[in-house]
């Protein structure tokens, strides 16, 4: 099966790469980007793990295949902040120690931005519906919120 090539923009920077009909966005980011920061969790969408956003749209890139990125914007957790410079969200991650193993980290962080720029405001109820479909297994979902809340916070004060 010949390989597509596809045209894209990942975290704001032009890119092109070629990939199988069938691999997902997830494999091209991680084996051919070498773009490591999105996790895989589950393979079957059900963890959020491997959480992006496609032209501003939330989805597990394990559910989309790489061709599909043609003529998209990828965001990715390496596109938000930087090793000088975290973002408030990964600020109030370490801060209220909301990740351990950092599987599901990338994609919660990911989503985190994703909700607080849909509603810089949430109450807890709406973060907790919102992050619902991120999954991890070893911090408890209260250090999560209490750092998602902090960060909307922060960043409404402009922080």
């Amino acid at each position: 099966m010949a390989k597509v090539h596809v045209s894209t923009s990942v975290n704001g920077e032009p890119t092109e790469f070629l990939c199988d009909p069938h691999e997902t966005l997830l494999d091209v980011l991680r084996n051919e980007l070498n773009m490591t920061g999105t996790k895989e969790g589950c393979g079957s969408g059900d963890c959020g793990a491997c959480s992006v956003m496609v032209n501003d749209r939330l989805v597990c890139s394990c559910l989309v295949l790489g061709a599909e990125a043609q003529g998209k914007e990828i965001g990715t957790v390496e596109g938000i902040g930087s090793n000088d410079s975290l973002h408030i969200i990964q600020e109030k991650f370490l801060e209220h120690a909301a990740l351990q193993c950092g599987i599901c980290t990338p994609g919660l962080i990911v989503s985190t931005k994703a909700l607080l720029e849909e509603n810089p405001t949430p109450t807890e109820e709406e973060a907790r519906y919102y992050l619902a479909g991120n999954l991890c297994r070893c911090t408890g979902y209260d250090k999560i919120i209490r750092a998602v809340m902090d960060a909307a916070e922060s960043m409404r004060r402009g922080a």
